[in-house]
C-alpha cells in the first residue's frame, strides 16, 4: 500500500495545476472569435484557470479536495492557519492559498464574497457558508468534497466535539439548519 505524503502531493498538484493553467491560457489565445474572455472570477491569484476549460477546472477542483483531505484529523485550533492546527476559515484559507487563490481569512468575510450558487448546482471545491452555532451571524465554512445538493459532503475544521479537520454532510441537522449559502470561488 502506498502512503500519502502531503508534501510530495502538494508539489505534484501545484505543477499539474500550473501546467493545466497554461493550457487554459493557450486555449484562450487560439480559441475562435466569440469565445468567452477570462473574468476576475475565473482567473484567481497566480493560477490561470479558464472557466471554459473543463479539464483545468475539474483538475483544480480535484486537487483542492485531495490536498484538503491530506489534513484530515489535524486538530482544531482557534485562529490556526497551519498544518499544526486550523480553525474553519484558516483551513479554507490555507487550502486555497496553496493553489494561489485568494479567499477571505475569516468566515464572517464570506458573507459577501464569491458568487452565490444554488445548492443544487454546487460543485467540488465550492464553499459552504453557515451561521455560527450560537449567534445569528456567519460563523463557519467548509469546502465541498462530494456535491449532492442538500446532502453534499464537505471538509472543514470542526470546533464541535470532534475538534479536528473532518468530512461532514450538509444533511446533518446541525448543518442543515445553519446553512446560509454556497459560493463558487473557481
Amino acid at each position: 500500500m502506498v502512503s500519502f505524503n502531503p508534501s510530495s502531493f502538494l508539489k505534484i498538484s501545484i505543477a499539474a495545476v500550473l501546467l493545466l493553467g497554461l493550457f487554459g491560457v493557450t486555449a484562450y489565445r487560439f480559441s475562435p472569435k466569440g469565445a468567452k474572455e477570462p473574468t476576475e472570477d475565473s482567473v484567481n491569484g497566480s493560477v490561470s484557470v479558464m472557466s471554459d476549460s473543463l479539464e483545468t477546472h475539474v483538475s483544480l477542483r480535484d486537487s483542492l479536495e485531495q490536498f484538503g483531505k491530506g489534513f484530515l484529523g489535524v486538530p482544531y485550533v482557534y485562529g490556526g492557519t497551519s498544518g499544526k492546527g486550523f480553525d474553519c476559515s484558516g483551513f479554507v484559507y490555507y487550502v486555497y492559498q496553496e493553489f494561489g487563490i485568494r479567499v477571505p481569512r475569516t468566515s464572517a468575510q464570506f458573507e459577501n464574497f464569491g458568487k452565490e450558487v444554488p445548492i443544487e448546482k454546487v460543485k467540488k471545491g465550492d464553499i459552504l457558508v453557515f451561521l455560527s452555532p450560537t449567534r445569528n451571524v456567519i460563523g463557519h465554512i467548509g469546502i465541498v468534497t462530494d456535491p449532492k445538493g442538500m446532502e453534499s459532503e464537505f471538509i472543514h475544521a470542526s470546533s464541535s466535539k470532534e475538534m479536528k479537520v473532518m468530512i461532514s454532510s450538509l444533511k446533518q441537522p446541525s448543518y442543515t439548519r445553519r446553512f446560509v449559502k454556497a459560493v463558487a470561488v473557481l
